[in-house]
């Protein structure tokens, strides 16, 4: 049968990141490739992040860690790194392979693991994937031409392009029937897709036409929330009362220099938009503390808007310098110790925000989709834990209740480690 050859894939950055890992570990078991842990891997996948000089440093260090495991593997390194910087990963180590095209990574595996006079790759054995299939990121649009003065995405994946609205059906067909519960339409600037004239409230629709239980949105631009997306999103009982809609900013003089496209007003009353359309949504965002001239004025503002809108779960991100961008070149940077205490400030307004969503929704019956069983609960009845068509996190006592289930759940309260107490109602 031959030698057992084990390939680790890992992801960093964003949920595209993640849905073109799954494509990518996808091909490779249709190849005849295992997948395996890390520590077991003759091969080691890395699909990394470049949005920012952290994101950077973290690729590095995960190529770095890699290199470094007990079995010496070869490290395929892939992503947005790897296209804005394939000389300074490649010399990262003589056992680093660079393949910035992500749909050539299965080939590249392909290639190490077969041997001279081989035709087949030797791996015999599968391995398990750790995690479930209850939910599944699809993506549908990668590129992005808005160019924010701190972001390299545009650089490093392009300008926007749109998967074929039949390939995401087909797919989200595919899914549906094998049982998922849960898909997630995903890509860089999601609210350009265009593909030969369907946009993205056609491709709701369609992609509901297939039965999918749950349709869920990763992110969307607050000028892409547009008054036709809502009437579908409104109509269709597939859609998860969720959003995510970047705010980076609830300052108008950081938001102009960061260039984004929109002022706080103009967001807020995008908010309200949503909410009239879709009750009871649970709003999330994320924010940029410490951003290039920032006054504490700005700062102020910043938070006081976030505390208006009330969302229901807040990304706070530190200002970290990409090089490449206008703003990594800007003299005014914030001292590390200052966006340290905004971040603090700011997480604390989002962690007050969350509290009260979670309060209007205590008392409320929800549909949880069962994504695990807790591990270590000492409790007679075993302990799930899942999400809600809002993206509340919730954890329910069940005998019976598996990975991929939809039930529903009773809203109790939080519990001590920011997951919410449920109880399935029978």
């Amino acid at each position: 049968m031959g030698e057992w050859f084990g390939v680790a894939v890992r992801t960093l950055g964003c949920k595209v990141n993640q849905a073109e890992s799954d494509a990518i570990a996808t091909a490779l078991a249709a190849s005849g490739a295992a997948v395996a842990v890390e520590d077991d891997a003759h091969v080691v996948v890395i699909n990394t992040c470049t949005v920012t000089g952290e994101a950077d440093r973290k690729a590095r260090k995960a190529i770095r860690h890699a290199l470094g495991l007990p079995s010496a593997p070869t490290v395929v390194v892939t992503g947005c790194l790897a296209a804005m910087d394939p000389d300074g990963v490649a010399s990262l180590g003589d056992r680093v392979i660079v393949e910035p095209a992500k749909d050539r990574v299965a080939a590249r595996v392909a290639a190490i693991v077969c041997k001279p006079d081989a035709h087949q790759p030797v791996v015999t054995r599968a391995v398990a994937r750790g995690g479930s299939r209850a939910r599944v990121q699809v993506k549908v649009q990668d590129g992005c031409d808005t160019f924010c003065s701190y972001c390299i995405v545009p650089y490093a994946r392009g300008a926007p392009r749109s998967v074929p609205a039949a390939e995401v059906v087909g797919r989200v067909r595919e899914l549906a029937d094998a049982g998922v519960a849960e898909v997630v339409l995903t890509g860089i600037n999601i609210g350009r897709y265009d593909a030969d004239g369907v946009t993205l409230p056609g491709l709701v629709a369609a992609v509901a036409a297939t039965g999918v239980p749950r349709l869920r949105l990763s992110s969307i631009e607050p000028g892409d929330v547009s008054e036709e997306l809502l009437a579908v999103a409104g109509s269709t009982p597939s859609f998860c009362r969720h959003l995510h809609v970047p705010l980076q900013s609830g300052s108008d003089t950081t938001l102009a220099a960061m260039a984004r496209p929109y002022d706080a007003g103009t967001y807020a009353e995008v908010v309200a938009r949503v909410r009239d359309a879709l009750p009871g949504v649970a709003l999330s965002s994320d924010v940029i503390v410490g951003f290039p001239g920032e006054s504490p004025s700005d700062d102020e503002t910043s938070r006081a808007f976030v505390d208006s809108v009330g969302f229901a779960r807040l990304h706070v991100f530190r200002y970290s310098a990409r090089t490449g961008t206008p703003a990594a070149e800007r003299a005014d940077q914030v001292p590390a110790s200052v966006k340290a205490e905004r971040a603090q400030a700011m997480r604390a307004t989002g962690t007050a925000g969350a509290a009260r969503f979670l309060a209007s929704a205590v008392g409320s019956c929800a549909e949880m989709l069962v994504e695990r069983v807790v591990p270590g609960e000492r409790s007679a009845t075993p302990v799930v834990e899942g999400t809600t068509r809002e993206y509340l996190r919730v954890r329910a006592a069940s005998e019976s209740a598996r990975p991929g289930d939809l039930l529903p759940v009773a809203i109790e309260g939080p519990a001590s480690d920011g997951v919410v107490r449920g109880r399935l109602v029978v």
